[in-house]
């Protein structure tokens, strides 16, 4: 449940068991329980739990090497965790789909296909038949509305619509929840804005669960219903912050009270766990 807290609303305890809407109860749509990692001999995490809520724009956000991305890849599958359980509404990781956007987009294109051919990859390694590929990416690119020219290479297109390609590349799985690792940082404050503006709009229109990892405090409060503090190593939930601004959210949002406010708290959150 959630509480009133002074200042912004925070979640009522470190594991979230369910965000109060109305009479009604939204259930979480990851349940984490006794996560540990270690990497060496350093704790990562240690008997970690948390809820995320479904259908919410969630962020991350913590000092320098606290395991942010270390926690989405854990429950995107990416990285073994030694002990604990995941579940997606109860289901394990390999009967759910989930997306996925790395930081490095440039990387993670393959620069011999076409941005067509690099959407529909992912429908090819579940041997959806070619023709049902198409289809697929073609609905997408419509339904997004997007301008690109897909018959391109990947060298032949900006930062933006790169990264714009890789962020349709995990939606035409149509996942359950897309993770986002700190997707924006590689490009200037002009895309920034623009992809910013992309993927509120593909999250008003979807309503799936998104993940972001962001090192950029403005930009996690901005994008998020909620913001996710972490603590140092080994991490713990320094706090479950709540931002229900509405949507869609421009820059009359930045200046507004509600989110001077918010971002106030999270910043004295952060400066509090980075003295220790």
């Amino acid at each position: 449940m959630e509480r009133l807290a002074t200042g912004p609303r925070t979640c009522a305890s470190a594991a979230v068991a369910g965000a109060a809407v109305g009479s009604a109860t939204v259930l979480p749509h990851v349940t984490i329980r006794g996560l540990t990692k270690r990497f060496d001999k350093v704790s990562i995490y240690e008997n970690f739990d948390l809820d995320l809520p479904r259908g919410k724009l969630i962020s991350v956000f913590g000092p320098n090497g606290c395991g942010k991305s270390t926690l989405i890849n854990m429950i995107a599958g990416l990285v073994a965790y030694d002990s604990g359980e995941i579940l997606f509404a109860g289901k394990r990781r390999e009967q759910v789909k989930l997306g996925y956007v790395f930081q490095n987009y440039r990387e993670a294109l393959f620069p011999w296909m076409r941005a067509f051919d690099n959407i529909g990859y992912p429908l090819k390694l579940m041997k959806v038949p070619k023709p049902e590929r198409r289809a697929r990416t073609e609905r997408l690119v419509a339904h997004l509305d997007v301008k690109i020219d897909l018959n391109r290479y990947p060298y032949e297109l900006s930062g933006g619509q790169q990264q714009l390609v890789s962020i349709m590349r995990a939606l035409v799985v149509e996942p359950e929840i897309l993770f986002l690792d700190e997707p924006f940082s590689a490009l200037d404050y002009e895309m920034t804005l623009f992809m910013r503006e992309q993927l509120q709009r593909i999250f008003l229109e979807t309503g799936m669960t998104i993940v972001l990892v962001s090192h950029d405090l403005e930009e996690a409060v901005y994008l998020a219903d909620r913001i996710l503090l972490l603590s140092r190593h080994p991490a713990r939930i320094a706090d479950f912050v709540v931002f229900d601004s509405a949507r869609p959210r421009s820059a009359a949002t930045l200046s507004s009270p509600e989110f001077v406010q918010t971002k106030a708290h999270c910043l004295d959150v952060f400066q509090r766990e980075v003295r220790g």
